[in-house]
């Protein structure tokens, strides 16, 4: 693995321990067994490296969803499925991802680089959703496509934040398959 690689796995752990505010650089530095200075040397300051790990987190969710839709069917429920497995995996398999995302929102509000990426990177989300839209459902007029792919992002940052706080609170299947039925009556409703 290599040192930017390690650093970056490192401070994704010290952020699910202690969260974004909690992260100091020894302790990325303990986690990763490497002196300080090795870490300053890739990364100068706490707010670079956060910037690295916001675009680590992103990659995670890219490439994740190209995985499920290398083998997904060529569907509109099979394509917005890729959606809801991702986020799934981030749940159940990939938990520290979900906390640091969920983090980088908080940290947002204070720190506009990492807003400008967070918005970014939901604003890419959005319009990913609203290509599957488009190839599948043309006709569904352009502000239709616009606010479902808002509101299955919606659905998707919802199961993360409520499960994660009470994992007992909702069966996450469940509450997947009732989102999708959701989503695919929407969209029905805007085909008529």
């Amino acid at each position: 693995m290599k040192n930017e690689e390690r650093i970056l796995e490192a401070a994704l752990e010290v952020v699910e321990d202690y969260t974004i505010s909690g992260t100091r650089m020894h302790l990325i530095a303990k986690k990763a067994e490497m002196f300080p200075s090795n870490i300053h040397y890739y990364y100068r300051t706490k707010d670079e490296l956060l910037l690295a790990l916001q675009q680590k987190v992103l990659n995670k969710c890219l490439k994740l969803r190209a995985d499920i839709r290398a083998h997904s069917k060529d569907t509109l429920e099979s394509q917005l499925n890729v959606f809801f497995e991702q986020k799934k995996a981030f749940i159940m398999e990939y938990r520290e991802y979900d906390y640091a995302e969920i983090d980088f929102w908080v940290q947002s509000r204070v720190d506009s680089n990492i807003k400008k990426g967070f918005a970014d990177s939901f604003s890419g989300w959005r319009e990913e959703i609203r290509q599957v839209l488009e190839k599948y459902i043309p006709d569904v007029p352009e502000e239709g496509k616009v606010y479902l792919s808002a509101h299955i992002v919606s659905i998707l940052e919802g199961a993360t934040i409520q499960y994660l706080m009470d994992e007992k609170s909702f069966d996450l299947d469940k509450y997947f398959a009732f989102g999708k039925k959701m989503i695919l009556i929407m969209i029905n409703a805007y085909k008529q």
